[in-house]
C-alpha cells in the first residue's frame, strides 16, 4: 500500500469513528438514516453536480446497476448498525462491524478477484482479528456469564456487529469493483447511491410524519454531523481502493476502531476500556503490517 493510500485510510478512520459516535448518541432508527441521507443529498449537491457533469450521461445499464445495488446495501448496513447501537454498546457493535466486514471483503478480494497477500499482510489480518476479539469484549463474555442482562447485551452487540459487517463486506466489494474495474468516480458512486437510500428510507418517515417531525427536532444536530462528514470518510477509502489492493485497504480501515476506543469509550462511559484499548492497539499493529505488506 502506498503512503498516500495509507494516509487516506487513516484520515478516513478518524472521520468514520467520529460520525459513528454521533450516530450512537442520536439513538436513531431508519428515520434517522433518512435524515442523514437527505442532509448528504442537499449538502453535497454542488460536488455531485461537478463530478457528474459530462460523465453520468455516458453511463450504461451496468454503471447504474452498480450504483443501485450499492445504495441498497448501504441502507441495509446503516439501518442494521443503528439498531445495534440502540440495543448494545458502541465499543462492541462498532469493532465487530468494522472487523468482520473488511476481513470478509479481503477474503473475497483474494479468492474472487485474484489479489495477492504477502506473509506480512496475512500476519496483519491476524492482528486485526485478535484485536477485534479483545475490543469486542471476548474475555468479558466469561465475566458476563453470571450476569444475564450483561450477557444478553454483549451477545446482541456481537450479533448486530457481525450482521453489519456482512453488509460492509458486500458494499465494499461492489463499490471496489465499481471504482477499480468500471473506473467510476468514487464521489459519484457514493453521492448517486444516496438517492437510492433516500427513496428506500422515505416510507419509514411518511408512515408517521408527526413522530418523524418530533425526531427531527431532537436529532437534527447529529444528522447534520453524520451527513456532513460521513461521505468524506468513505470517498477517501474509495480513492485509496483505486491505487491499492482491496485486500489491504479493507482491513486497514480498522484503524478507526483505535479512535473509537479512545474517543467513544471516554465520551460514552462504556466499560472494559483498557481491554478494548489493547485490542485497538493490536488492530493498529495489524494495520501497519498490512500497509508494509
Amino acid at each position: 500500500m502506498s503512503p498516500t493510500a495509507f494516509a487516506l485510510v487513516i484520515l478516513a478512520g478518524l472521520i468514520h469513528a467520529s460520525w459513528n459516535i454521533a450516530a450512537k448518541k442520536a439513538g436513531g432508527d431508519a428515520r434517522f438514516a433518512f435524515f442523514t441521507s437527505v442532509v448528504m443529498m442537499l449538502l453535497w449537491a454542488p460536488l455531485g453536480w461537478w463530478a457528474g457533469r459530462g460523465v453520468v450521461g455516458q453511463w450504461g445499464g451496468t454503471e447504474w446497476a452498480f450504483v443501485a445495488v450499492s445504495g441498497v446495501l448501504h441502507v441495509l448496513y446503516y439501518v442494521t448498525l443503528l439498531r445495534g447501537y440502540r440495543r448494545a454498546d458502541l465499543t462492541v457493535v462498532y469493532p465487530m462491524a468494522r472487523g468482520s466486514g473488511p476481513l470478509l471483503s479481503a477474503t473475497v478480494a483474494i479468492v474472487l478477484l485474484g489479489e495477492q497477500l504477502s506473509a506480512l499482510g496475512a500476519l496483519g489480518i491476524a492482528g486485526v482479528a485478535a484485536g477485534v476479539f479483545l475490543i469486542a469484549g471476548g474475555p468479558g463474555l466469561l465475566r458476563a456469564a453470571h450476569d444475564p442482562a450483561r450477557r444478553q447485551r454483549v451477545h446482541k452487540g456481537l450479533l448486530y456487529g457481525v450482521a453489519t459487517g456482512a453488509f460492509i463486506a458486500s458494499y465494499t466489494v461492489v463499490d471496489g469493483y465499481a471504482v477499480k474495474v468500471l473506473l467510476l468516480s468514487p464521489i459519484l458512486v457514493d453521492y448517486l447511491g444516496n438517492f437510492v437510500r433516500v427513496a428506500l428510507l422515505a416510507p419509514a418517515v411518511l408512515r408517521d410524519r408527526t413522530t418523524a417531525a418530533m425526531l427531527w427536532r431532537r436529532q437534527w444536530k447529529y444528522a447534520l454531523v453524520v451527513g456532513a462528514i460521513s461521505p468524506v470518510s468513505y470517498v477517501l477509502v474509495l480513492y485509496a481502493m483505486q491505487t491499492a489492493p482491496l485486500s489491504h485497504v479493507a482491513p486497514a480501515r480498522e484503524v478507526s476502531m483505535l479512535f473509537a476506543a479512545l474517543i467513544g469509550g471516554h465520551l460514552l462511559g462504556e466499560g472494559d476500556r483498557v481491554l478494548r484499548l489493547f485490542g485497538a492497539l493490536c488492530i493498529a499493529a495489524g494495520v501497519t503490517a498490512l500497509a508494509l505488506g
